[in-house]
């Protein structure tokens, strides 16, 4: 998994928990963190979660690793 998956997994778990509290608790943690719904600070975050989930959409595509009882392919020299 390569660094920006990395970072988009992160943040779309951060989004899911924010929206977990939205609709459990009617809170929004983003928007109290970072001044409002309506601040740009907030709206950045909300476009980064967004974004993070759109690249995060690649892994349903990516094949499965190797399974454990399979052995590895070396590579030739």
């Amino acid at each position: 998994m390569s660094g920006i998956q990395r970072t988009a997994l992160i943040l779309t778990i951060i989004g899911a928990i924010n929206w977990g509290l939205v609709g459990f608790f009617q809170f929004d943690l983003v928007a109290a963190i970072f001044g409002g719904q309506d601040s740009a600070l907030s709206r950045i975050i909300y476009g980064l979660v967004g974004i993070a989930g759109l690249i995060n959409l690649g892994l349903l595509f990516k094949p499965s690793e190797q399974r454990a009882d399979q052995p590895e392919a070396r590579p030739t020299r």
